[in-house]
């Protein structure tokens, strides 16, 4: 695996690649890496015939209060683990190399970015446009993969790539959860033993709700509300529980049928995201 932390460096290889008739895809990362983060590598893989894997803990998505100077930096690790997966060139620029000292301009994406995590963590989805638009015209990838757990901002993405005719394919990958179902994040290491345990219980509300969905037996904000006090019960604080449609993550309606459930909460000091798609 070769590593690179310039642009130019990145730049020279993806040429070489470029000229010799391979296709490129891009996964990109904050580190941490974990097994969601590797199914991706090996979705990639199947998708081109090279694969760039970019860590940058991204200033920008980060608010005031947050944990960008705590979030964990693992890199040893993550070399480790990106070489056994066969990855091609890991790209993993210093904060200088991605932003001017003085940058000015900031990608928006209006519309679908301002609810849910939108309102909790402001400016956090201009943080994510941005570095994601910067990458893609470092990388200039084929393919760029991302999971479905952050559903919201995949959206964002695909909205931007749409609307700024960006030359890139975003493909999509299903969850990868724990034996209890909790999806896998580089924040769950935030939480103890027992609220490892007790996160599960956040899919459980996705499912239930799901479920209650198919039946058609209460209001939708019915649903939302008995998922809001099952969290609570479980010490989690919700910052939202939402039906939506997965087109453009308004509020759905009875005569919707791609339907996506939206949620996050807090357990102790770790926020937890979550969703759960389907057809009704």
């Amino acid at each position: 695996m070769h590593t690179v932390s310039t642009i130019s460096e990145l730049r020279d290889a993806v040429r070489a690649w470029r000229s010799a008739g391979l296709n490129i895809a891009l996964v990109p990362t904050m580190g941490n890496l974990h097994a969601g983060h590797l199914t991706l590598v090996s979705e990639a893989q199947k998708k081109a015939d090279r694969v760039v894997v970019s860590i940058f803990v991204n200033p920008t998505q980060f608010g005031i209060g947050e944990d960008f100077e705590s979030y964990p930096r693992t890199e040893h690790e993550d070399r480790e683990k990106l070489n056994a997966a066969g990855v091609d060139m890991l790209f993993i620029p210093p904060i200088s190399e991605v932003y001017a000292s003085d940058a000015k301009t900031v990608v928006s994406v209006t519309g679908v970015s301002e609810a849910y995590c939108g309102a909790f963590r402001p400016g956090h989805f201009d943080g994510v446009a941005t570095v994601v638009c910067k990458l893609f015209n470092m990388v200039q990838p084929d393919v760029a993969l991302f999971g479905l757990k952050d559903f919201q901002q995949l959206t964002v993405i695909r909205s931007m790539v749409r609307d700024l005719n960006i030359p890139v394919e975003i493909i999509s990958v299903e969850t990868v959860r724990e034996a209890g179902g909790l999806a896998m994040s580089s924040r769950n290491g935030y939480l103890s033993a027992e609220e490892k345990i007790v996160a599960a219980k956040l899919y459980q509300s996705l499912c239930t709700a799901r479920d209650a969905v198919l039946a058609r037996q209460q209001p939708y904000p019915e649903i939302e509300h008995q998922a809001l006090l099952f969290l609570r019960e479980f010490g989690f604080q919700p910052d939202y529980f939402s039906l939506c449609r997965v087109s453009d993550l308004k509020k759905a309606g009875a005569e919707d049928r791609e339907l996506v459930l939206l949620a996050a909460a807090r357990l102790g000091k770790t926020r937890l995201i979550d969703n759960v798609c389907f057809f009704k």
